[in-house]
């Protein structure tokens, strides 16, 4: 009994770290979240895999093993004792009890035993009588319900124990290697996966996910191990005809269901039917779950924008879950397209309060947070749907790769509309946004025309000249050159064209910008001198983007700018966005022009013979705690002894499990209205 207890509660704390720690999860979710060390080190004691690893199925084993010895041990002595009476028991053994009474009946033993026998069924005892030369002893028992609930809880755990094991990855890793299959740990499609790694469609226990997009059909499904995965055949294939999605205006999916067509494999037979979250469709005894959803190769439309050079803007197409490549000269880069998201449900309320805020207190505002409602939001919300996004990965030719996220439609920011273009470098980075604002047509182009126009030294100079020509005082003519020279030179190292002192080489790829200037500065000017020089500086290249903006809408055949708040806003947030794109980390900005959204319902299919098992265990256990914890076992012996012609004396005692006020309720009421009140009885 120890060791099986000291079992259940390794078991049990076993299954909590199980339900804490995600369970097969990519092992870079793992590494981001637990860090290297112990990533590794939680992996080699399989937490990761709880309910597969060796060591839990072992203690599995042995708490089946342990439990069934202890039911086996102690059912003849329970089914024993549940067909005797004890009616062999002495009458000097009645006195030893602690509920006890005696008494006399003015009856003959045989009438004394008739009163005895209705009482007792009137109460609902089984009795058994034994005739003896001094007189008869009665037995009687009630609660035996008591000791099968102890078979009926302990069988429980063995029979729970025993669906685990046959629904889990035991029954999977043995059926594998009788019949010589191996894990596959490549890559590649599903059909060109060899036969080494497939089970066949008759295997007895699996669980699998099958991923269908809208239109396809499929009929192998992935089953999961720790070193790889395993490919099973069904008897059937799933076709999605269609995938229904509801969101929650937190944009949370609200309900997600897909309308199937199941065709039998041995009949031919079609059935359509509909799968929703907790209400699976069962075929062939398999049972198809909704598990979630993910995208099934949308078609994607992008139009990419050269950040590094005055190329133009070409267009691609793509499917979401494939590749292709970008050539940036010798440099070639893959392009994997990761994710379309339709809906993208964003908090853009300002209000942001500080925890660091000492001055102010607010006491009402501060119980509020702690008292009412759980389900209270942490802040005012204003949540509203920015439109899709696309997201995609450039590789380097080492393998390396930088993750990209980029908005299809302006979203307002301050009072500004900007696209949103996102890089981070590991997945455990938050997203790093590009700032780009909208032109007076809506778009990115006037932007990306000044990114352009930028990196062009001959509009550069141009644009500096105009703003020399446009700045020098009529008085004083001489000034415009060294102006001109100036503007140029701001430009030069805003574009990072030029390093520190001119003709000098840029120092790195990400020279440029705003802190180039401040380089400039810093190395160039006396301290004494740099917030004057950095005024005039700033003032100047805000003057030659703004020259630079105007030619290249001259250029374009657009009207110029109107010189209003709306333009200067323009300017201000554009000056800032070329500033951070000098450090883009890629060559081009793909910005979402087109798509065709095509979802894909990711079922999870499942053939458990143990559920049956743990479903008729759980029932047993319902009966068994309850027969244990509120069924009573007890016993009752009477003694009738006929001592006169017509007199019968009576000995009582009663045997309970567990002593209770029931019981001794119980007895004093058994014994009253056995023993006659007005004769002389004495009850202990």
């Amino acid at each position: 009994m120890r060791f099986a207890i000291a079992l259940f509660v390794a078991i049990c704390i076993a299954a909590i770290v199980g339900t804490v720690v995600k369970q097969r999860e990519p092992l870079n979710n793992y590494v981001n979240q637990f860090g290297p060390f112990w990533s590794e080190l939680l992996g080699r004691i399989d937490l990761y895999t709880i309910y597969s690893a060796w060591w839990f199925l072992l203690m599995l084993v042995f708490l089946v093993v342990s439990t069934s010895l202890c039911i086996a041990r102690n059912t003849p002595k329970i089914v024993a004792d549940l067909k005797s009476y004890k009616e062999n028991i002495r009458e000097q053994s009645l006195q030893a009890f602690p509920h006890k009474a005696l008494g006399e009946l003015a009856m003959p033993a045989e009438a004394a035993l008739q009163k005895v026998s209705e009482l007792l069924g009137a109460e609902g005892w089984k009795a058994k009588a034994q005739m003896r030369d001094r007189g008869t002893m009665v037995a009687a028992r009630k609660g035996a319900a008591n000791k099968i609930g102890y078979l009926a809880a302990h069988s429980s755990i063995v029979l729970i124990c025993l669906g685990g094991l046959l629904d889990g990855d035991l029954l999977v890793r043995g059926l594998m290697f009788v019949q010589g299959k191996s894990v596959y740990s490549g890559g590649g499609l599903v059909s060109e996966v060899k036969a080494e790694h497939r089970l066949p469609a008759s295997s007895p226990s699996y669980r699998g996910n099958l991923m269908v997009p809208e239109g396809g059909r499929a009929a192998t499904a992935i089953l999961s191990m720790t070193d790889g995965v395993v490919l099973q055949d069904l008897p059937f294939d799933v076709e999605l005809k269609k995938f229904i999605v509801e969101f929650y205006e937190t944009g949370a999916p609200k309900l997600f269901a897909s309308e199937i067509v199941i065709r039998d494999h041995a009949t031919g037979a079609t059935r359509e039917a509909t799968v929703k979250v907790n209400e699976p469709v069962i075929h062939d005894g398999v049972a198809i779950y909704q598990s979630s959803f993910d995208d099934g190769g949308s078609q994607l439309k992008l139009r990419a924008l050269p950040m590094g050079s005055s190329a133009e803007p070409f267009m691609l197409e793509g499917v979401v879950g494939a590749s292709t490549s970008l050539s940036n000269g010798a440099e070639k880069l893959g392009l994997e397209f990761t994710g379309l998201r339709v809906i993208n449900v964003e908090n853009m309320s300002g209000a942001t309060t500080s925890g660091a805020d000492v001055r102010k207190v607010d006491l009402a505002e501060s119980l509020d947070k702690h008292l009412g409602s759980g389900a209270k939001a942490p802040g005012d919300k204003s949540l509203r749907n920015v439109g899709p996004s696309v997201s995609y990965k450039l590789r380097d030719a080492a393998g390396q790769a930088r993750e990209f996220n980029n908005y299809m439609v302006p979203v307002e920011l301050d009072g500004q509309r900007v696209y949103l273009a996102g890089v981070r470098d590991t997945p455990a980075e938050a997203f790093r946004y590009l700032r780009i604002p909208v032109d007076a047509e809506g778009g990115i182009d006037g932007w990306h025309r000044l990114r352009q126009a930028l990196a062009d030294p001959a509009r550069r100079a141009a644009a500096a000249e105009r703003y020399a020509a446009a700045a020098s005082p009529a008085s004083n003519p001489a000034m415009k050159p060294q102006l001109q020279a100036t503007a140029l030179r701001a430009l030069n190292l805003f574009a990072g064209a030029e390093g520190v002192r001119p003709g000098d080489v840029p120092p790195s790829a990400g020279w440029g910008g705003l802190p180039a200037l401040s380089t400039f500065i810093e190395k160039e000017v006396p301290e004494a001198e740099r917030n004057r020089v950095s005024e005039v500086l700033l003032r100047i290249l805000n003057g030659s983007l703004y020259e630079l903006h105007k030619l290249n809408l001259e250029r374009a055949g657009k009207p110029a700018p109107a010189g209003d708040a709306a333009t200067q806003n323009f300017m201000t947030q554009a000056v800032l966005a070329l500033s951070d794109s000098m450090f883009y980390p890629a060559p081009v900005l793909l910005e979402l022009d087109e798509f065709k959204q095509i979802q894909a319902s990711v079922f999870q299919v499942a053939r458990a013979p143990g559920q049956k098992l743990v479903y008729l265990g759980a029932v047993l256990l319902i009966v068994g705690v309850f027969a244990m914890l509120y069924v009573r076992e007890r016993r009752l012996w009477i003694w009738l002894e006929p001592t006169a012609p017509g007199q019968t004396r009576v000995r009582m005692a009663l045997s309970c499990t567990r002593q209770m006020l029931d019981t001794d309720a119980e007895f004093a009421r058994l014994s009253q209205a056995l023993l006659n009140p007005e004769e002389e009885k004495k009850a202990t």
